[in-house]
């Protein structure tokens, strides 16, 4: 059985679990007009379809803590998924960082996250939480709109100069 809990201090080594690959099968082209978001989905034909998996972060506990919170999905005594959300000046507490174990996939650990953060965000003061998720990665981007979260702006430049040059950034917003 999955349990969804804070991270303290005495677990923290399990803050660093490992980000495994996801596929890039599609990308989320958000519009903006007359004061509304809306978006199309374009899907990659199957010869790009690409596998991508972020470097491990190897969070310090101890640095991170003064202005994050750390939930912690768990099965057992094991760490299968991780939510870090940080403290911000706005009136949304800042989703850092959410990730599921691959063999974890699937079996709604990432909304038991989004909503134990949600408690958090309200807990703290916040509205709800943001974050962003890269264009490409449509299967975040469409795990956020299914969990509650809407668009809420767009950034084109955040990769220029990068060795992501082309992607976007999408901002959603979640209201607790």
């Amino acid at each position: 059985m999955i349990t969804v809990k804070i991270i303290d201090h005495k677990h923290k080594n399990d803050i660093n679990i490992k980000n495994e690959p996801f596929w890039l099968f599609g990308r989320m082209i958000p519009a903006y007009s007359n004061e509304q978001w809306s978006y199309t989905i374009e899907r990659f034909a199957e010869g790009n379809i690409t596998e991508m998996c972020f470097p491990d972060e190897n969070y310090d506990w101890d640095k991170l803590s003064v202005n994050s919170v750390f939930v912690g999905a768990y099965d057992g005594e094991q760490c299968v998924g991780l939510a870090i959300l940080q403290q911000a000046m706005m009136k949304y507490m800042y989703l850092y960082d959410l990730k599921v174990n691959a063999d974890y996939r699937g079996r709604r650990i990432g909304m038991m996250l989004i909503e134990k953060s949600k408690e958090v965000a309200l807990e703290n003061g916040y509205r709800g939480l943001y974050t962003q998720g890269q264009d490409n990665n449509l299967g975040a981007c469409l795990f956020y709109l299914k969990n509650g979260f809407v668009i809420g702006g767009l950034d084109t430049n955040v990769y220029k100069g990068t060795s992501q040059e082309g992607k976007k950034d999408i901002i959603f917003y979640c209201e607790a």
